[in-house]
């Protein structure tokens, strides 16, 4: 019978069910085989109405819908190239900053290569940046932002460590760490992928081709600034709101909704109200999917720690596997391939209760456990088969995603780099937590 329902659920997964009913059928036939009542199902699901954090994710998703709908990349662009364009590889930079600010401002990956992606690469081209160099730049910037507040994944990752904290019997994690964490990594990817930019593109003055510069233009920048007067205090507000401690996470998310609704409603007038109630809706649409899984993900984490799970992995781990630093390289590998294979959430949801408890034996920090695996899931975005802004880049660029995927190597190379100095230099991620 047991056999029947697990080979029943392998197929309705194998056929492409929704994730939720395939955790929440695994979750059940858990607890059924360990003849508990399927009623703590009920309990395990309610358990997520008690988080306090909760409420941002909605927030931050609403924001971010209203900042993509508008013509903010235009105005980040801008500035961007009026700050950064004198420098050597100044476009390049701008590429980077660019797409990392919006990523983080807006939450989505893809969401980023749609809307900057049309003005980055004509601009890189015409500045006399190879045309497969300039695809594997935006294409591999699209992800730069999910460390930077406010960070979606990090927010769920922190929901789902604050809910195993009783049961691991460890501090709760605080998003605000996980945000303060992700900083310096996220700053160190920047300054890698653009110290590769300069180097790859060096031999371009010798070959006859060399890369322009924009002339420093103080007008030009002030103009810059006016024009995105609006929406530049908002990660000041962001920010300081959360790391003084003014604001609490759920309290910022409010805060900065309703900057945004009244800057790009009221006052640049990009958004109509005609158009707010479909924003409202597609973004609540993508929050109610995220909800669903997580609740049932809690349900499975509870099965989890009932069955003993992650003490056997943890006993059969440590058969092999004795050091901290061999650990660490195993995790690494094996986020490696479920970012290939998985959406950052499903990877979240599914794999965060089994490797938080085997992490906390070996003495890793939850905070840089979450930084660990957020980069190791912004590199996943690159990674075939289901790389999803190779296929978002495809679209939007017309072009194969064996082409985009040759030419995002170089990139992820240096991203791997820097996720191995954020893997075994905790105090990257640490030193302004701790």
């Amino acid at each position: 019978m047991i056999t029947i329902a697990i080979l029943l659920l392998i197929l309705l997964a194998l056929m492409g069910a929704p994730l939720y009913a395939i955790i929440l059928g695994a979750a059940a036939l858990g607890f059924y085989t360990l003849d508990i009542e399927l009623a703590v199902l009920h309990i395990d699901i309610y358990q997520l109405s008690n988080s306090v954090v909760l409420m941002a994710l909605p927030l931050f998703t609403f924001a971010g819908f209203l900042l993509s709908e508008s013509k903010t990349a235009d105005r980040m662009l801008r500035l961007s190239q009026a700050a950064f364009g004198w420098m050597p590889g100044g476009m390049a930079f701008v590429s980077l900053i660019a797409c990392a600010f919006f990523t983080a401002l807006t939450g989505g990956s893809g969401v980023t290569i749609v809307a900057l992606g049309a003005l980055l690469l004509p601009a890189l081209v015409k500045g006399n940046y190879p045309e497969r160099f300039s695809l594997g730049l935006v294409t591999s910037s699209g992800s730069l932002g999910l460390l930077l507040v406010p960070s979606v994944p990090l927010l769920i990752y922190g929901i789902i460590a604050q809910q195993m904290s009783q049961q691991l019997d460890m501090p709760p994690v605080e998003i605000v760490d996980l945000y303060l964490a992700g900083l310096v990594p996220a700053l160190l990817m920047i300054v890698l992928l653009y110290g590769y930019c300069v180097w790859a593109t060096r031999g371009a003055a010798k070959a006859g081709h060399p890369i322009p510069r924009q002339p420093f233009d103080f007008r030009e920048l002030v103009d810059a600034l006016w024009e995105a007067r609006w929406e530049l205090p908002l990660p000041i507000v962001v920010l300081g709101g959360i790391f003084s401690g003014f604001l609490v996470v759920s309290e910022a998310a409010a805060v900065t909704a309703l900057y945004v609704l009244v800057a790009e409603v009221f006052l640049y007038k990009e958004i109509t109200l005609r158009k707010l109630p479909a924003i409202m809706r597609d973004s609540m649409i993508m929050v109610g999917g995220i909800l669903l899984i997580l609740a049932v993900a809690l349900a499975f984490t509870d099965y989890l720690v009932y069955a003993g799970v992650p003490e056997k992995l943890f006993t059969l781990i440590q058969t092999h596997v004795e050091s901290k630093i061999a650990f660490l390289i195993l995790l690494n590998i094996l986020l490696l391939l479920l970012g290939a294979l998985l959406d950052i959430f499903a990877a979240l949801v599914i794999m965060v209760p089994l490797i938080l408890p085997v992490a906390l034996r070996y003495g890793i920090d939850p905070v840089h456990l979450g930084v660990i695996f957020v980069a190791n899931m912004q590199i996943g975005y690159i990674t075939p088969p289901v790389g999803m802004n190779l296929f978002i880049a495809s679209y939007r660029f017309k072009k194969r995603v064996t082409e985009l995927f040759a030419s995002t190597i170089p990139f992820m190379l240096v991203l791997i780099v820097a996720l191995l100095m954020i893997t075994y230099i905790p105090q990257l991620s640490l030193w302004l937590v701790r």
